[in-house]
């Protein structure tokens, strides 16, 4: 299937199990269309990808803006939730390349997370954006602690105070 964004590009489905990101592609535009932020942070369980690189001790952070990615990363420091940058480069993009739209929602097996992140960087070039994939660190799977675990609340909410005392 071939679908349309709220931003107007075309998205070949090559696996409907990434129906997340097509969702967080249309809310990424929703609020640049909406708040016209200068910045926005989406968090989502995103990837399995990102659960084979990283386990469960890391979640993932994409984001082309140093600044805002050296700023969620001492938050993280700060408040014990821990981030691990990953890259987010335009070399990335080519695997996302269609035949038939603008964008096949998935590459191959290499890089998914990156290229999932690459997916939505494309639908969050108007502002300083961060992605944090937290597939791994989202839930403890077992024992008498498993459920969810709350994070990154505490690094985000320990970056937007210090972002209003700036």
């Amino acid at each position: 299937d071939v679908v349309t964004t709220m931003a107007g590009h075309t998205v070949e489905v090559l696996n409907t199990d990434a129906e997340g990101r097509l969702i967080l592609c249309d809310a990424l535009t929703w609020a640049q269309q909406q708040f016209k932020p200068h910045t926005l942070i989406d968090i989502a369980t995103l990837t399995g990808a990102c659960v084979v690189a990283l386990g469960s001790h890391n979640a993932g952070l994409f984001s082309s803006n140093d600044k805002l990615a050296d700023a969620i990363l001492a938050s993280g420091r700060k408040m014990n939730d821990r981030f691990w940058r990953m890259p987010l480069e335009e070399d990335y993009q080519e695997a996302l390349n269609s035949n038939f739209a603008d964008m096949a929602n998935v590459a191959g097996r290499e890089g998914g997370a990156i290229t999932a992140a690459c997916f939505l960087w494309r639908f969050a070039k108007k502002y300083d954006w961060a992605h944090l994939d937290i597939a791994g660190v989202a839930y403890k799977g077992s024992g008498k602690e498993k459920g969810a675990t709350g994070r990154p609340v505490a690094a985000l909410v320990d970056y937007v105070m210090a972002s209003e005392k700036q």
